[in-house]
């Protein structure tokens, strides 16, 4: 059942799109698979960690990662829908500094693979949505920095109809060129 893996414009994140089985009963999928999301991707993830977050219309969550013990991420929506992004912040990277965005929706079912070395964000785009996503490494709150959501520099074209709602830390945030990034 192996999925099916889109390139998306930055090369290491990818859109994960598994082999849906439906019928008069309601449907199945695997969301994971170690053999096939290796084989698939190329990418042997050792997940540590699943997150598991509810969010009204309109709230703005990111763009978030770790100093030290970066995570990769493998994130896809259970109820709702929301534009998921992600955005390349490794100093010597080709690509530093773009963007990618892909909406991820429960009909859909849609994944998107957010490999460590990228900032993470979401805007939910429906009336609320619920996000799974399994991590690489832990959460450290030590390490967590965000980066401004909406930094002209990056250029996120968020799909929102409304101010966003922000934690106070992503209200607060840097832009990329004043963040403190990881080495």
């Amino acid at each position: 059942m192996k999925p099916t893996v889109t390139p998306t414009s930055l090369p290491e994140v990818k859109i994960v799109e598994p082999k849906v089985f439906a019928d008069a009963r309601g449907f199945f999928f695997e969301s994971f698979n170690a053999k096939e999301f290796a084989e698939a991707l190329g990418v042997n993830a050792e997940f540590v960690q699943d997150n598991h977050s509810l969010s009204a219309k309109n709230v703005v969550r990111g763009l978030h990662y770790q100093l030290v013990r970066p995570q990769g991420k493998l994130v896809r929506v259970v109820a709702g829908e929301i534009f998921d992004v992600a955005v390349d912040i490794r100093k010597d990277s080709p690509t530093f500094g773009q963007w990618v965005g892909e909406r991820l929706s429960s009909e859909n079912k849609r994944q998107m693979w957010v490999p460590a070395g990228f900032a993470h964000g979401f805007a939910v785009l429906s009336e609320q949505a619920e996000v799974l996503y399994k991590t690489t490494d832990y959460w450290f709150a030590e390490h967590e920095r965000c980066a401004l959501w909406n930094d002209p520099q990056i250029g996120i074209d968020w799909p929102i109809d409304a101010e966003p709602l922000l934690a106070a830390k992503d209200a607060a945030a840097p832009r990329l060129a004043d963040a403190d990034l990881p080495d």
